[in-house]
């Protein structure tokens, strides 16, 4: 059971995170290699402003670093066990059953 205050806002602070569908992608395309933000935007399909407020959100929840590359600044995980941490959450779900909804997925709007 989780007491202690600083591991409730870290799961607090993923969970931020992936609640956005565009953050996932950019964590899922992360997982796979460091990149650039145009480089993002256009494998995402979304525009570089867009992309640009989603990776703020990803920096200041500690998720993603930036690395200084000449005129350029990369963009990868903060961790390499981000990337697994995905793997194994996304693997866990999808092992649940799938005919199951949340009980207050009507008034919450979750699941």
């Amino acid at each position: 059971m989780l007491t202690v205050a600083s591991d409730i806002e870290v799961l607090a602070r993923f969970g931020r995170a992936l609640a956005d569908p565009i953050r996932c992608r950019i964590l899922l395309a992360l997982r796979e290699a460091p990149a650039y933000p145009a480089d993002l935007a256009d494998t995402l399909g979304i525009s570089r402003t867009r992309l640009s407020n989603h990776l703020a959100c990803l920096r200041d929840c500690g998720l993603v670093v930036t690395v200084p590359d000449g005129r350029r600044t990369r963009y990868e995980l903060a961790d390499g066990r981000l990337g697994h941490a995905l793997d194994d959450l996304r693997a866990a779900v999808v092992a649940v059953e799938t005919d199951r909804t949340c009980a207050e997925a009507g008034d919450k709007g979750c699941c």
